[in-house]
């Protein structure tokens, strides 16, 4: 087993690890926690002891819990209790517990009518039907995704979406633009 000593030493490569596998610069961190830059450096270095008023921050800044920049041991139940969030008329599930990058939900889409106005924003998404038919209207074009097809578009471009008739279960992959999804949908051949 483990000493408490063994247990301190790890947790600086742990932060480490998390914030560049989350491509966060010392700074970015240090403004979303309002610790220094010579803090966190020397939290990851392992010349500061961590404390619980630096790893709080930390974890929430992060999107992680405490138990994991500790690396203490699972306790048990693996599952993910996600809490439905209403955004609008949609329902929204999120499954990424991670700030920035490339995020996943699982959403519930009624049916908008009146058609809503088209918005761009910043972005990429990829959406995969799950139940339902969903109708995406995009740049001037409507478009009927039937269960598992997928859709990947440039959210610059104008856009809405809504189930075409009830309501439709949609997982959505959002990332800031550039970063593009990896699964492409072929178009249908006719």
């Amino acid at each position: 087993m483990d000493t408490t000593e063994d247990v301190l030493a790890e947790v600086g490569p742990r932060l480490r690890r998390l914030r560049q596998e989350r491509d966060i610069t010392l700074s970015a961190l240090a403004e979303a926690t309002g610790i220094s830059v010579s803090t966190l450096s020397r939290l990851e270095s392992g010349k500061r002891r961590p404390s619980l008023e630096l790893l709080l921050p930390l974890a929430q800044a992060h999107g992680v819990p405490l138990d994991e920049l500790v690396g203490a041991p699972s306790v048990g139940d693996p599952r993910i209790r996600p809490r439905p969030q209403k955004m609008g008329d949609l329902t929204v599930l999120p499954l990424t517990r991670r700030p920035g990058g490339v995020q996943a939900f699982k959403m519930i889409v009624p049916e908008r009518t009146p058609d809503p106005e088209p918005r761009a924003h910043e972005g990429y998404e990829w959406l995969y039907v799950l139940n339902g038919r969903l109708r995406l209207h995009l740049a001037g074009r409507d478009l009927i995704l039937e269960p598992g097809e997928a859709a990947e578009f440039d959210t610059r471009l104008p856009h809405w979406f809504g189930a075409a008739a009830g309501t439709t279960e949609v997982l959505s992959l959002f990332g800031p633009q550039g970063e593009r999804m990896h699964l492409r949908a072929r178009p249908r051949q006719k």
